[in-house]
């Protein structure tokens, strides 16, 4: 169990390796690195899947013209702070 990451953090991490099949343990992704480049390595149709089982899970969409998706995307903490924010279901 990574200590640095929040519960919310952990189940969206969870949610992200599980979506998109990544060879990575959820909870080795450090909350502040990179979703895109070098941090998980995540390209754009990553992102919309991603934003898919976001709103799926979490009861509210994400749109791909939100001007705030790259400080959304940014990171897992900036994703997860993001959902607590605006999520309508409990997960």
């Amino acid at each position: 169990m990574n200590p640095t990451q929040t519960d919310l953090q952990r189940e969206v991490a969870a949610l992200l390796v599980e979506a998109l099949n990544l060879e990575v343990a959820p909870e080795s992704i450090d909350p502040a690195a990179p979703l895109y480049g070098e941090g998980l390595g995540l390209d754009s149709i990553d992102i919309l899947e991603v934003a898919l089982v976001v709103s799926q899970r979490y009861g509210f969409q994400l749109r791909s013209d939100d001007e705030d998706n790259v400080r959304i995307f940014g990171s897992l903490a900036s994703l997860a702070e993001h959902i607590a924010a605006h999520r309508t279901e409990a997960g």
